[in-house]
Parts: C-alpha cells; sequence; structure tokens
C-alpha cells in the first residue's frame, strides 16, 4: 500500500489541481466529494466494484514479454499491460465502471461524457446500457470523422452522441460542452469523466479507479518476470492510464516513471500536444495544470495523429510529479508513433492504439541504451482498431 497521500482535502497536488468552476457547480462537485469519501471505503461499493472488474470488464489484464521485440533490439525486455484486452478495448472502461456505481447510489439517471479517441466514449456507453441509464456522449465533430467506428458503437450501445463543432472541434472541445451541460441538468445528471484532469475530486478519483493497472502490476511482474520493472513508461494526454500505472510504483524509488507527451509534428512547429514539455502553468477545466496557451492566456490549438492524446493540457498530478522530479516526461512525434504502430503490429501480432503506440516509440528508442537484464514496462492502453483509418490516411492507403 503506497503511503503517497496527495491531494491534499481541497484537491491540490503543490500548486496544481483544486477546483475553478463556476457557482453553479459547487454543490455538485461538494456531493460528489462527499459521496466518493463515503463509498471508496464502504465493503459493499468495493465489493461490488471489483466483481464488475473481474466479470464484466474481464480483469486481470496479463503482462507480456514483447520477447521477439526485445530479442530484435537487443537491449533491454520490454513488457507489455495489456490494457488493449479489456471488455471495449482500452483502460477506459475501469474508471467508468467506477463512476457509474456512484452515479446509481447517488439517484443520478442521466450520464454525460466527453470523448476524444472515442474510447472513453464507448465505455460510458456500455455501463450505461449495461444499468440502463441514459447516456450522451459529447465528441468534437474533427473526432467524430477520425472516430467514425467508435461513433457507430457508441450509438449501437444506445447512447446519444452530441458532435461539437466549437474551437479545434476536438477533446477540449468535447469537455468545454459537456461541462455547459452539466451546469444546466445538475441535479438529474453524473458527468463521468474520463482522465485525471477536471475539478476536485475527479483526479484523485480516477486515479483511484485506475490504479488497479498498477496494482496488478506489483503482483505480475514479480511472478512472470523475476522482479519490479526499471522503468514503467505510458503515454499522457490528460493521462489516466499513465497515472493508473504510475500511482502504486511512486513508492518504488527504483522504479523510473516516464511519460511520453505527443510531439505531433515537432515541437518546433508549434503543432503538438505536449503540455508538461512546451506549455506553461493556467488554468483549464476547473484544475491549474500544465496547458498549451498563448502570451494572452488563451489556449491554442493542438495536434497529434492520436485523437486521445489531441488535448491542450494534463492532469494536475503529473505536473506535480514532473516538478517534483518523481516523473519524466519525454515526447515523441506523429512518425515515431506510426512507425512504432506498425512494428508492432508486424513483430508481435498485437496492434496497439496510437495513443500506446506513443508510449512503445518511446520504449523503443530506450531499450538499445540498457542492458539485456534490464525490463521496460510499458501501458498498452489499448487496442488500435479504432485508429485504422487514420493510420491508413496518414499512410496514403486508401481502405
Amino acid at each position: 500500500m503506497t503511503s503517497y497521500t496527495l491531494p491534499d482535502e481541497t484537491g491540490h497536488f503543490g500548486q496544481y489541481g483544486g477546483s475553478f468552476v463556476a457557482e453553479t457547480l459547487v454543490h455538485a462537485l461538494d456531493e460528489l466529494r462527499v459521496a466518493y469519501d463515503t463509498y471508496r471505503k464502504d465493503p459493499d461499493f468495493l465489493a461490488e466494484f471489483a466483481h464488475e472488474l473481474k466479470h464484466f470488464v474481464g480483469r486481470p489484464s496479463p503482462v507480456y514479454h514483447a520477447r521477439r521485440w526485445s530479442e530484435r533490439l537487443g537491449g533491454a525486455q520490454i513488457w507489455f499491460k495489456r490494457e488493449d484486452l479489456n471488455h471495449t478495448g482500452a483502460h477506459k472502461i475501469n474508471n467508468c465502471i467506477g463512476q457509474i456505481l456512484l452515479a446509481r447510489r447517488m439517484g443520478k439517471p442521466r450520464i454525460i461524457a466527453e470523448t476524444g479517441a472515442g474510447q472513453h466514449g464507448v465505455a460510458t456507453a456500455t455501463v450505461a446500457a449495461r444499468y440502463g441509464l441514459e447516456c450522451i456522449v459529447y465528441m468534437g465533430s474533427e473526432d467524430v470523422r477520425r472516430q467514425a467506428s467508435n461513433v457507430y458503437r457508441m450509438k449501437l450501445l444506445g447512447a446519444t452522441v452530441v458532435p461539437v463543432d466549437s474551437g479545434s472541434r476536438t477533446l477540449k472541445d468535447a469537455l468545454n460542452e459537456a461541462m455547459r451541460d452539466w451546469v444546466t441538468n445538475v441535479e438529474n445528471t453524473f458527468y463521468i469523466i474520463g482522465t485525471v484532469a477536471g475539478p476536485h475530486p475527479y483526479p484523485k478519483m480516477v486515479r483511484e479507479f485506475q490504479s488497479v493497472i498498477g496494482k496488478e502490476c506489483l503482483e505480475q511482474m514479480p511472478a512472470d518476470a523475476g522482479r519490479q520493472p526499471d522503468y514503467v513508461i505510458a503515454s499522457v494526454g490528460g493521462g489516466s492510464n499513465a497515472m493508473g500505472i504510475f500511482h502504486p510504483y511512486i513508492d518504488h524509488d527504483s522504479v523510473q516513471l516516464v511519460g511520453v507527451e505527443a510531439a505531433g509534428e515537432g515541437l518546433h512547429t508549434g503543432r503538438h500536444a505536449a503540455s508538461l514539455n512546451a506549455g506553461s502553468v493556467g488554468v483549464l477545466h476547473g484544475n491549474r495544470t500544465y496547458i498549451m496557451q498563448d502570451s494572452n492566456g488563451q489556449i491554442v490549438e493542438t495536434h497529434s495523429i492520436s485523437a486521445g492524446l489531441d488535448y491542450p493540457g494534463v492532469g494536475p498530478e503529473h505536473a506535480w510529479l514532473k516538478d517534483s522530479g518523481r516523473a519524466s516526461y519525454e515526447v515523441i512525434d506523429d512518425q515515431e508513433a506510426l512507425a512504432a504502430f506498425h512494428e508492432c503490429c508486424r513483430c508481435e501480432g498485437i496492434m496497439p492504439a496510437l495513443e500506446s503506440a506513443h508510449a512503445i516509440a518511446q520504449a523503443v528508442k530506450l531499450a538499445p541504451t540498457l542492458s539485456k537484464d534490464k525490463i521496460i514496462l510499458v501501458c498498452l492502453s489499448g487496442r488500435g482498431d479504432k485508429d485504422m483509418h487514420t493510420v491508413a490516411d496518414f499512410s496514403g492507403i486508401t481502405l
């Protein structure tokens, strides 16, 4: 059990986090915080959460030794935490199960969510269908275009998908619209945020629901790999899959934590989504963190081949981990992620999500610089079925 205790009672990780919201949402957030603080210690709630993770999601997800690829690279041994094998194909379902169980206990019959790559939207629609609740998912119209298969999946599951045409028409704008909906319908609506961002208590709550990833790794790696890894690597947009695997390892000082942001077309071009590497401190979507903003404090448009990483901010705990030095944050551009995507398909028979491909690409860079007895554990946060059209477009292939 980690002794790591942040955030504090006001939701701060040092200077980051907190709750910067419209007055109409203060009561809703207080209600959520009290409910979560109650049920996170409730044996019946925890038992139901564990039951759903096992019997509905299919946990525990395995760890997998990418043996052929490791041999080809000639350095450290690369292992994957296979979140792509979860029901719905990504880590997002872990958090959605936890939040939908809270919504039911709080008597909220209407569920809203935002989504970028569509995996959080699919997971939210899935759990809403599981429990018979109304579901509305906001999605930037650009992401609707590049993630058409996930849009159809959400509709098949009974969700209403609302395209958002404002701003850059991506994840930031979807989250803006979801927040506006929540303000308007706060009495009967539960907002399932998909990442470790947003106002308190969301960064803490989502992290705790997702920490099942790292907790399983703590048991699996000694059993399957012989010991804990030397490095844990995960992609970072908002940062939920990364916090899910990082958090249980924070007290393990010998394990280096490496987050990977989207460099897009390159940091020098300005067309990227690397808030921690090229952003500055500001307030976005109810919390203080590193964000992409201009000299006037206006949010600038971001870019990534990966819809799930195309976001101009990052969870406040990642900002704190960066400043404290406990985690380091690297960047991978579109071409590097694409190369890792193709190589993973051909070398290991695994099609990773483009988000995950960024983390894999960093592992591929790192492995040859290390000895063969070192271990790199990568959070393979989702599967890449949803990204086939994007990969084909970037590769000049007509499907």
